[in-house]
């Protein structure tokens, strides 16, 4: 697709094309190299520029003064990181993989924003998505508590998912429950504002966690104790996500976590032990 496009690409051999391939992936993707670490700080650099630009054009006074170099400034950036986003198609070998990956889907919808904004004006605004790449950019420190650190808190959030999913699900059900009583108790009194199931839904969780907007509150007395039952659940159920995740953070701080940035150009994979030659996802050799 971008060989047709590129005529300096037709001249080159399987092999010579194969080594620029492996060149930019080395620049882009890694960050053990002179070149890959300056390619992390520029981009960095860009990201928070970009993202200060989306900012400053949302100020209306400072948007009436510098409306034309905020919009010259976002396009020059835009064309860069999309620049960006072609190169990093070209030179992984699985282009699909990459392309539905969480970074790929990052990296995507932080140049989409802005093209959508030629037929939805406020879409432009989303552009300030792209702060998330910084997830990726940390890597440019080169230190090992960041990336070990990093592994950690991936690994950890992993292994607690399943039970996440069954706690969120428990509490689904519970607020189901709460607002279906509430709404029996409380639908006589229409200046509660229990005027339906689903309003009472609402205001059971942003009451069970500990949110509390008061647009919805009980006036009778068994509404307002069963209201002060459920704030003092949502403490104790507030507590119990961190503690899934804090458990399996530290089962896996105990274990034997990568220090290392490598990834492999085929799958995209990037936890590998360290010194590791083939990928453990695909099995391609890391260094090719």
């Amino acid at each position: 697709m971008l060989k047709g496009r590129f005529s300096f690409l037709k001249k080159m051999g399987p092999d010579e094309e194969n080594k620029l391939k492996q060149k930019i992936f080395d620049v882009i993707f890694e960050a053990n190299t002179p070149y890959g670490k300056l390619f992390d700080i520029l981009l960095l650099l860009l990201i928070l520029t970009s993202v200060g630009l989306v900012m400053m054009e949302s100020i209306p006074a400072i948007n009436a003064r510098y409306h034309l170099t905020l919009i010259i400034l976002e396009w020059i950036l835009t064309i860069l990181f999309t620049l960006e986003y072609i190169l990093r198609i070209y030179c992984v070998k699985n282009r699909w993989r990459y392309i539905f990956s969480f970074y790929g889907l990052i990296d995507l919808l932080s140049i989409l924003p802005f093209y959508l904004g030629f037929f939805f004006e406020a879409s432009k605004y989303l552009s300030s998505i792209r702060i998330l790449r910084l997830l990726r950019v940390f890597r440019i420190f080169n230190l090992t508590q960041f990336t070990h650190g990093r592994n950690v808190l991936m690994i950890g959030l992993k292994e607690s998912r399943d039970k996440i999913i069954v706690f969120l699900s428990f509490v689904l059900l519970i607020v189901v429950v709460i607002g279906s009583i509430m709404y029996t108790v409380e639908h006589d009194h229409p200046e509660s504002g229990f005027t339906s199931i689903p309003i009472s839904i609402y205001w059971a969780i942003v009451t069970l966690t500990t949110v509390g907007y008061g647009d919805v509150s009980p006036v009778t007395g068994l509404g307002q104790f069963l209201a002060s039952l459920v704030m003092i659940i949502g403490y104790g159920i507030i507590a119990v996500p961190t503690g899934i995740v804090t458990m399996e953070m530290n089962k896996a701080s105990k274990n034997d976590i990568p220090k290392n940035t490598e990834r492999c150009r085929n799958c995209g994979d990037d936890y590998h032990l360290d010194g590791s030659i083939y990928c453990k996802t695909c099995g391609h050799k890391l260094d090719e």
